[in-house]
């Protein structure tokens, strides 16, 4: 499928009017997916309007029905994969390559979203995964709608959530979180609302007079003019076999709980972790419990820029990639090929230290 924009098109609009700054993700044949340079754009108008007084807030919006964003543009990180393992490439290659730029700009992105001290409010409408969560799951206002779909699906192509996500998944209630980061499930409006990625459910046919009342109202008044109960959540509903199968140590005892649970659910569930690349499986159990103990959001995206730029020189994230989206046969052939041959050290390694290419960011001081 051609994913290519009108040529002359910018990627990213920005716009300032009636006291709004506003930022429509604009490459919807790509269901928005997000580049390098669009990050670039993002971080330097929302740093632009931060003493500007024209500016009281920032809506985040994506162009086209499908989605607000799907992730990151993959098929530019499966080539520069490609290239690092074939090269043998140390880590820091990987950061220095194009992929690791883009990560280190992403996640500063992300941090700088999570404090920004304007009312940043994100229209989670349709698809939202990986990437896009980055963009909207760390603003102060979030939205969805009953299309909303959103999900960290790294694991499926042998990558490990990112973008502040083991942050979130470790904070959503009981072990919603780790549910959702092994198997890849997707949350509607209402396991998003109840797992922290959201605050507010607005159907979607009043999205245009909710973006008309935003210009005329406060934040707040204005949501809440067109805000409705959050609908249920199927997870909340099952969170008792999902506590009690996701509190495990291990993944092979995680898997083992949701084999003998006896729900048909626990057994997808378990089944759903047995496709994913098992140290892909293993690295996320290992983030996420770490991301539970850090002090902030910008330490947990310090851990997840080692664990990502290890992975950008892996086979499974090359071969995840080739098997989803580059040639489509959805048979990966993972290497590691079971979770009893991922080892101690394969785990270990994605969370090497990085020298002077560690990503170092720092939660603010006060009065920063």
């Amino acid at each position: 499928m051609d994913t290519a924009e009108p040529v002359n098109e910018p990627e990213v609009l920005i716009e300032k009017r009636d006291g709004l700054g506003l930022i429509t993700l604009n490459r919807p044949r790509a269901i928005n997916a997000l580049t390098h340079a669009m990050a670039l754009v993002i971080l330097d108008a929302l740093r632009a309007w931060v003493d500007d007084d024209e500016v009281r807030a920032v809506v985040l919006t994506g162009a086209g029905e499908r989605g607000l964003c799907a992730g990151g543009d993959i098929v530019a990180i499966h080539n520069d994969a490609k290239n690092l393992v074939a090269q043998d490439a140390s880590q820091e290659a990987a950061a220095d390559s194009e992929t690791g730029k883009f990560w280190r700009d992403e996640y500063i992105l992300n941090a700088y979203i999570s404090r920004y001290p304007k009312p940043y409010v994100a229209i989670m409408d349709g698809i939202v995964m990986g990437g896009g969560v980055g963009l909207s799951g760390h603003a102060s206002h979030r939205i969805v709608t009953e299309r909303s779909k959103i999900g960290m699906p790294e694991v499926g192509i042998g990558f490990i959530p990112d973008v502040g996500g083991t942050y979130l998944l470790a904070h959503a209630p009981g072990e919603i979180g780790t549910h959702v980061g092994l198997t890849t499930a997707r949350m509607s409006a209402g396991d998003a609302i109840a797992a922290g990625f959201a605050d507010y459910f607005v159907p979607s046919e009043h999205l245009p007079a909710l973006l008309e009342a935003l210009r005329d109202n406060e934040i707040d008044v204005a949501i809440a003019k067109f805000a409705q109960p959050a609908p249920v959540s199927e997870f909340v509903a099952q969170q008792d076999w999902i506590d009690a199968c996701y509190s495990a140590d291990t993944v092979e005892e995680i898997v083992h709980r949701l084999e003998i649970d006896g729900r048909a659910e626990a057994a997808k569930a378990a089944q759903d972790v047995l496709s994913k690349s098992p140290v892909a499986v293993k690295v996320t159990l290992r983030s996420l419990r770490g991301a539970r103990q850090a002090a902030d959001l910008e330490a947990a995206l310090n851990q997840e820029y080692r664990v990502s730029i290890a992975s950008l020189n892996t086979h499974d994230l090359v071969e995840g990639i080739r098997a989803q989206v580059i040639d489509k046969d959805r048979n990966p052939q993972w290497s590691p090929a079971t979770l009893a041959d991922v080892t101690a050290a394969d785990v270990d390694a994605y969370f090497g230290a990085l020298g002077d290419r560690e990503l170092g960011l720092a939660a603010p001081t006060s009065g920063e």
